[in-house]
């Protein structure tokens, strides 16, 4: 696994607030951000492998928003005066220690959530090589098939904001994405499972 320098408290960190029509408003600080729900920019990234398998994660119980909850994206809040690619590459190589494919953009979405609000660019990216998990940030993932990932929708916590950006994505933006060359499938599997 590699070792990533720490780094100072995320809380600290500067974030650009934004409207409803994603133009700049201001910043703020992180923990601020988080503390009075602001409007700020963020992104996902769905990882896929050569096997149309989608990585799916559980956040560390210690993060600052939706802990322990599973996710089927890779992403974070973007900083003050980063871009929206920039912030991508970032988070895949912080997460899962990918470094090298670029992510590739699919569209924007404004999630309005009561803990959580963002206006947050949608990415995938194909990856092969090893995953090794940020510790602060990943407790558990793994690769799934796409039927084994719809099938744990309704067993697992996954999180809100990926979860309603993951049913956009699936039902009215598949084509833009590697999911419209998938087969749909109506039954469930069993799939990758975290530990006990």
């Amino acid at each position: 696994m590699q070792s990533h320098p720490s780094s100072p408290d995320p809380g600290d960190e500067w974030v650009d607030l934004v409207d409803e029509a994603n133009r700049l408003t201001g910043k703020a600080q992180r923990r601020e951000v988080r503390r009075q729900n602001l409007l700020h920019r963020g992104v996902g990234i769905l990882c896929w492998n050569s096997r149309n398998e989608i990585y799916v994660h559980r956040r560390t119980r210690t993060k600052d928003i939706f802990p322990g909850m599973y996710d089927m994206f890779v992403g974070g809040v973007v900083g003050s005066g980063e871009s929206y690619e920039g912030a991508a590459r970032r988070e895949i190589l912080e997460e899962l220690d990918i470094d090298g494919p670029e992510p590739r953009h699919l569209f924007h979405h404004l999630y309005l959530g009561p803990h959580n609000r963002a206006w947050v660019a949608i990415y995938e990216v194909e990856w092969d090589g090893p995953i090794h998990h940020q510790e602060s940030e990943v407790e558990w993932g793994a690769f799934m098939t796409l039927e084994d990932l719809l099938s744990k929708i309704g067993e697992w916590q996954f999180v809100p904001d990926g979860l309603e950006i993951f049913e956009r994505l699936y039902h009215q933006e598949r084509r833009q994405s590697r999911l419209g060359s998938l087969p749909v499938s109506s039954k469930g599997g069993g799939g990758a499972g975290p530990p006990g």
